[in-house]
C-alpha cells in the first residue's frame, strides 16, 4: 500500500513538472512573438508636420536596442488637404513616393532645372536627396494621400532620422530665416524692414491652404498674381544663393533656379524639362505574377530606372480572401509592407528555426521582414488582403520559395535533403509534391475577421 502511494506521488510530481514545462515553454514562446511584434511591426506613427491643411507622419526605421536586427528606412504617410501646397525643401534623404489616392503636382530640381510632374492615383516616382521639390494638391474636392520610403542618411549627424530643410515659409520654417537678418538682407539686397515683412507673413506652417476659403497667405497671393508681378517679387529675392556647378551630380539643387522657375509658373509649364524621370503608374503594369489566388507587381530599376538612384523596388500584392504568399525568403533585400486594403496575418521566422512574429494586420498597419529571414503574408477568410511595399535593392529580388510547385523544397528533394529531415526519399517527395499550387497558395486555416485599424493619415 505505501509503494503504490509513493508511486503515485511520484507521478504527480512528473505530471506536474511537465505542466510547468510545458507552460514554460508556451510562455516563452509567447513572449518570443510578442517581442516579434514589437521589432517587425511598425505602429507607432510620429508626427512630422501637422497643420490643418495636412500632415506628414513617418514610422521610423533604425536600429533595435540590443539587437542585430536593421531597419534602414523610414515609411511615411503624407496627407493634403483639397488645394494645399507642401511648400519647397529639399531633404537629406532619398524620397520615394507612391500616389494611394488622389492627384497631385510635384516640382523638383532635376540638372538646375525645374522638374514639374503631374501624378495620379498608383503612380511612383523618386526625389534624390538635396533635390528641392514641393508638392500641390491642386483638387477642390479630393484628399491627396501619399505613401513615401525614406532612407536614412549616413549623414545625417547621428539623428537617425531624416532632415527636412524648408526654403520657404517664415521664421521657425524657413532655412533663410536662421541666417542674421544684415547678412541676409544684404545677400537679398532688401532693407532690413522690408526683410523682417518677408519673413513674417507666413505663419501656416509647412503644409498651407491655398485657397479662397481659407484666410490668404504669402503662396495664395503670389500664385494670384500677373507674370510680371510674379517677376517684380522674384527680383528681390532671386539674388540670394550661389548658382551651382552644372556638371555636379543629378541631387544637387540650385536655389537661384529653384527660386526663378518656382515663382515664373507659368512658363515653367510651356517648357517642361524634358530630361528628368517620368513617373511610373504601378495600378497599370500587367502582373508578374496571378493564379486564382491572387497576384502581386514587382518594379525594379530594370523597370524603372530612377529606382537605381534611389537603392529601392516597389511591390504591390493582393491575395484573395483565405490564401497565402507562400514562405518565402528575399536574398537581397529587406522588405517593407503597409497593409493598403483588408486584413491578414504575417508570420516571420528566426534563423533558429522559431517563430519570431505571427501578427494580425488590419490596414494602415506596416511590418518589415530582415533579409534572409524566412516569411508568409495570409489573407484572412472576411475579404481580399492588399498590401503594398518597398525594398531595400532596385535590382530584380528573385525571392526564394520555400514550398509549393518550382520552390526549394522539390530543388533540394533527394537523399541528402531527405536524410536531414530523417525520413527516406520517397516519403519527402510526396510532401513536396503535395502542393500542387506556386508562390500563391489557397489556404486551409481561415482567419477570424478582425477590428479595422483608424485613418493611418
Amino acid at each position: 500500500m505505501g509503494d503504490r502511494r509513493i508511486l503515485l506521488l511520484l507521478v504527480l510530481v512528473l505530471f506536474s513538472g511537465l505542466v510547468s514545462f510545458v507552460g514554460a515553454y508556451e510562455e516563452e514562446k509567447s513572449e518570443q512573438t510578442t517581442q516579434g511584434e514589437k521589432w517587425f511591426l511598425l505602429r507607432q506613427l510620429h508626427n512630422v508636420v501637422k497643420t490643418d491643411a495636412g500632415s506628414m507622419r513617418i514610422v521610423k526605421g533604425g536600429y533595435r536596442a540590443g539587437s542585430f536586427l536593421h531597419s534602414p528606412m523610414h515609411i511615411g504617410f503624407i496627407s493634403m488637404e483639397p488645394n494645399s501646397l507642401f511648400i519647397p525643401q529639399y531633404l537629406d534623404s532619398d524620397l520615394l513616393l507612391f500616389v494611394h489616392q488622389g492627384e497631385a503636382t510635384t516640382g523638383n530640381i532635376y540638372r538646375d532645372e525645374l522638374a514639374e510632374r503631374s501624378l495620379k492615383e498608383g503612380d511612383v516616382y523618386t526625389i534624390p536627396a538635396g533635390s528641392a521639390f514641393y508638392l500641390e494638391n491642386g483638387n477642390e474636392n479630393q484628399r491627396l494621400r501619399i505613401i513615401c520610403s525614406i532612407g536614412i542618411s549616413s549623414e545625417s549627424m547621428g539623428w537617425n532620422a531624416f532632415q527636412s530643410f524648408f526654403i520657404g515659409g517664415g521664421v521657425h520654417t524657413s532655412i533663410l530665416a536662421g541666417f542674421d537678418h544684415t547678412t541676409l538682407s544684404t545677400a537679398l539686397n532688401v532693407s532690413t524692414a522690408e526683410l523682417k515683412t518677408f519673413l513674417i507673413r507666413q505663419t501656416s506652417g509647412p503644409i498651407v491652404h491655398l485657397s479662397n476659403s481659407h484666410q490668404l497667405n504669402i503662396w495664395s497671393k503670389f500664385l494670384a498674381q500677373e507674370p510680371h508681378q510674379k517677376l517684380a517679387h522674384l527680383k528681390r529675392i532671386v539674388n540670394f544663393g550661389e548658382e551651382s556647378n552644372p556638371k555636379e551630380e543629378v541631387s544637387t539643387w540650385s536655389l537661384r533656379k529653384f527660386l526663378f522657375n518656382l515663382l515664373n509658373r507659368e512658363d515653367v509649364v510651356k517648357r517642361v524639362n524634358r530630361k528628368a524621370p517620368s513617373t511610373y503608374n504601378l495600378y497599370n503594369r500587367n502582373p508578374d505574377f496571378e493564379n486564382n489566388y491572387g497576384w502581386s507587381k514587382a518594379l525594379d530599376e530594370s523597370d524603372y530606372s530612377p529606382l537605381e538612384q534611389s537603392g529601392n523596388g516597389v511591390y504591390l500584392v493582393n491575395l484573395t480572401s483565405g490564401s497565402m504568399m507562400a514562405p518565402h525568403v528575399n536574398p537581397r533585400a529587406i522588405e517593407y509592407g503597409i497593409v493598403l486594403k483588408g486584413t491578414g496575418r504575417i508570420q516571420i521566422v528566426y534563423p533558429n528555426g522559431t517563430l519570431a512574429m505571427n501578427a494580425r494586420v488590419r490596414e494602415g498597419d506596416v511590418f518589415w521582414v530582415p533579409r534572409y529571414f524566412p516569411f508568409c503574408q495570409i489573407a484572412s477568410s472576411n475579404g481580399p488582403f492588399e498590401f503594398f511595399g518597398f525594398s531595400t535593392s532596385a535590382r530584380r529580388n528573385h525571392p526564394h520559395f520555400l514550398v509549393g510547385r518550382n520552390s526549394l523544397m522539390q530543388s533540394l528533394s533527394g537523399p541528402e535533403f531527405a536524410a536531414s529531415f530523417g525520413i527516406d526519399e520517397e516519403r519527402l517527395k510526396r510532401i513536396a509534391n503535395a502542393q500542387s499550387e506556386q508562390v500563391i497558395l489557397p489556404s486551409s486555416s481561415p482567419d477570424s475577421p478582425m477590428e479595422m485599424n483608424l485613418d493611418f493619415y
